[in-house]
């Protein structure tokens, strides 16, 4: 590594830590993996959780370039560090040393570089007490491993904060108990993130690839938002805001770059290559209540005004081939349990309580804009979708493409609604017949999914459905327009 690198890295790490004691013999071990997350073509961000507090040294190389940096972790994070990692060189892979754990990512293309680029997702781990199994874990991490993905999002509820892992699993099978209940403080959020980080597969995943944190509901409360984030419950305290806490540990454990003076935003933009761009949602932290209507003279938000004029501008501003919409909760199919509370997701489907005119908005500015080439992946139902939509019948040619996935490792629940306000075609449906037909482990795996995204150099997109077993139960290719 050039000296301009290795200084650009320490100066990132002490800009982020202050000033930091070299390491001394005996100091931390790490013990939950490492992860890079939010990997540009000259930056990423380094993160690892360690026993104690202290500093390690890391290691980094790519190509005949190498330099070392520092992580610190402090107890107030339980015991997590992150370093911004700056001054990398584009489309180049870094193997990184840190104690006794290494691992590799790869930097982005520059944004006019044509590259191939794969892009594998996936949400829902270890919920409705479907947890690490007791001899596989969550085996489901292994196959998206070896299908070698570039970057791996994980588009939300990678934690279900609200629920427990008990020593024998949904479906019948031996599982590493949690010894945790629905998280209530800040302690009960990190025991479910460690539980999750903890797992081998999920180690060697995010050791062999760049990573994308999203969040959604559960790694809070069930379809929280700010205005419903508080339960009366026990083990709840009733008036106690829960948003603030599982935000703080989510930034604990998922390597984002924030900016100092936006330290709680998760909504940005990713560019990889030519043909590349990822737009990151955040459909929590600012939306209306759930309950509340939604029409064209009153529409509610979901993201909020800053949030979705960001979304506009950036969007209008991208050169990328294909747009990639991060959201994390579905764009047709109705979320929201129980329905009585009012809709999750953007779909209104039966009432008029989701976020229906804020989607149209959205939908109606890229028509307007000329943004074309655009594919929405989501999760949050428990089940695999995929959906063509022309959502203007004045302009047919305007298409959006929507993959849901999942669950990766939790409860499978199908259904066969959809909201039809934006029409809809229906390319394929992965699911068991009913949620009672799945009674094994067994029968469970080969349900469990997860997405890629394949460009190639011209620019044409592949998109894919893939079981537990690595089997493509559903694939697209889409030249782009």
């Amino acid at each position: 590594m050039s000296r301009l690198l290795y200084l650009v890295l320490a100066a990132a790490v002490f800009a982020l830590s202050g000033a930091v004691a070299a390491a001394q013999s005996g100091g931390p071990t790490l013990t939950h993996g490492v992860v890079v997350g939010d990997v540009t073509a000259h930056s990423a961000v380094l993160w690892a959780r360690a026993d104690r507090e202290g500093t390690l040294t890391i290691h980094l190389s790519g190509g005949k370039h190498q330099g070392n940096a520092r992580l610190r972790f402090r107890a107030a994070d339980d015991y997590t560090g992150q370093v911004v990692l700056e001054g990398l060189r584009p489309d180049t892979t870094y193997r990184y040393k840190l104690g006794a754990t290494r691992g590799t990512f790869e930097t982005a293309p520059e944004a006019n570089d044509a590259e191939d680029i794969r892009l594998a997702f996936g949400g829902d781990v270890a919920g409705q007490n479907v947890c690490r199994d007791a001899g596989e874990g969550f085996p489901i991490l292994d196959t998206i491993r070896r299908t070698e993905p570039d970057l791996f999002v994980g588009l939300g509820d990678m934690i279900y904060a609200d629920n427990a892992c008990d020593p024998v699993g949904r479906y019948g099978n031996q599982q590493v108990p949690g010894g945790f209940g629905p998280a209530t403080d800040l302690p009960g959020f990190w025991a479910h993130w460690r539980y999750n980080r903890a797992d081998a597969a999920s180690q060697r995943l995010l050791a062999s690839t760049g990573y994308v944190g999203v969040w959604d509901d559960h790694e809070v409360v069930n379809d929280f938002g700010p205005l419903s984030d508080t339960r009366s419950t026990p083990p709840y305290t009733p008036g106690v805001h829960l948003l603030p806490i599982g935000l703080d540990a989510f930034l604990d454990y998922t390597p984002i770059a924030v900016a100092a003076n936006t330290p709680k935003r998760l909504y940005r933009s990713l560019r990889w290559g030519k043909h590349v761009e990822l737009f990151v949602l955040d459909t929590r932290q600012y939306r209306d209540a759930n309950g509340a209507s939604d029409s064209p003279d009153r529409p509610k938000t979901m993201l909020g005004r800053e949030q979705l004029t960001w979304l506009k501008e950036s969007l209008a501003a991208s050169n990328a081939t294909w747009k990639v919409i991060v959201s994390s909760v579905p764009m047709s199919i109705p979320t929201g349990f129980p329905a009585t509370n009012g809709r999750d997701g953007w779909a209104n489907f039966d009432q008029t309580t989701g976020f229906e005119q804020e989607l149209l908005d959205i939908l109606g500015f890229m028509e307007r804009s000329g943004i074309r080439n655009t594919i929405w992946i989501t999760t949050d139902v428990h089940f695999a979708e995929a959906f063509r939509y022309r959502p203007f019948a004045s302009n047919p040619s305007f298409v959006v493409y929507e993959l849901a996935t999942g669950p990766m490792n939790s409860g499978i629940f199908p259904i066969r609604d959809f909201d039809s306000t934006l029409n809809p075609e229906v390319l394929t449906f992965y699911g068991p017949p009913t949620a009672e037909s799945v009674t094994t482990w067994t029968e469970a795996k080969r349900w469990l999914n997860f997405g890629t995204l394949d460009f190639a150099r011209n620019g044409t997109l592949t998109a894919a459905i893939v079981n537990t077993a690595g089997q493509t139960q559903f694939s697209i290719t889409i030249p782009p327009r």
